[in-house]
């Protein structure tokens, strides 16, 4: 039977957090977390147990450094939660109100936050580019098209001046010597006979 998989949605649900609390504890504690294929995180029911035992701890004060230092013990179940909190030395429970650490956290959630944000939204950002692209693509090709087109039916419409000019100068041309032979043939057909004097 295949194991239980869930994405950072699901699993934030089940353990009631925030997905980037999921991400911080998961990057500040270095937890194995599998990736399937795609890169995308995927928890497994150890997973959000170990999760669950984190955020009961976070509840009862204890820091990530002190939760850190015994995870490997609480990842295999050796410990129960309500005895791991008094067994933790008081030092580590409160080693995180420091004004600078607090910041230095902060800092590091929010670097996360947006790196994540930026992961989450590649693809879709990468659909949006790949649409407004291909019709800035299709436009440009329906511009050329038409400039194509354009300057074809120019090409034709002065083909066919001139070759109405053309077929114009023809009739002149077989008018103008019909005429002639008019004048060269006289009325009847005949050629005129030059009078000498």
């Amino acid at each position: 039977m295949s194991e239980m998989r869930y994405m950072i949605s699901e699993a934030s649900k089940l353990i009631d957090v925030e997905a980037h609390v999921l991400r911080y504890w998961e990057e500040e504690l270095e937890l194995p977390i599998s990736r399937n294929e795609m890169g995308h995180r995927y928890y497994t029911e150890e997973n959000i147990r170990l999760f669950q035992n984190i955020k009961e701890l976070k509840e009862q004060g204890v820091q990530l450094k002190a939760i850190k230092s015994i995870w490997p013990e609480l990842s295999k179940g050796d410990l129960q939660v309500s005895g791991l909190v008094a067994r933790l030395d008081s030092t580590a429970l409160t080693q995180a109100n420091e004004p600078e650490e607090k910041m230095l956290q902060f800092q590091t959630i929010m670097s996360r936050l947006i790196s994540e944000a930026l992961e989450d939204n590649t693809e879709q950002l990468g659909k949006e580019i790949s649409i407004q692209v291909s019709d800035h693509v299709i436009k440009e090709m329906d511009y050329l098209l038409r400039v194509k087109e354009e300057r074809e039916d120019e090409r034709f419409r002065k083909l066919d001046e001139t070759i109405r000019n053309s077929q114009k100068t023809r009739k002149q041309l077989a008018l103008f010597r019909k005429g002639e032979e008019k004048k060269k043939f006289g009325l009847f057909g005949r050629q005129k006979k030059r009078q000498t004097v």
